[in-house]
């Protein structure tokens, strides 16, 4: 394992889980913020570039 300019797809969907994690906590917590909405559209962009490596 080595940095060697690859980026493996797997990555971006642990982030994108890690996002809908922080969201919903953020949701429950604060209800529907500028913060939530951000959390979550970050979430859908790493599940979208996660799709997009894998599968194209």
């Amino acid at each position: 394992m080595g940095i060697n300019g690859i980026t493996e797809p797997i990555y971006f969907l642990i982030t994108a889980i890690g996002f809908i994690i922080v969201s919903f906590i953020n949701y429950r917590k604060n209800g529907k913020t500028l913060e939530t909405k951000y959390l979550s559209g970050l979430a859908v962009f790493f599940i979208v570039c996660f799709i997009i490596l894998n599968f194209y």
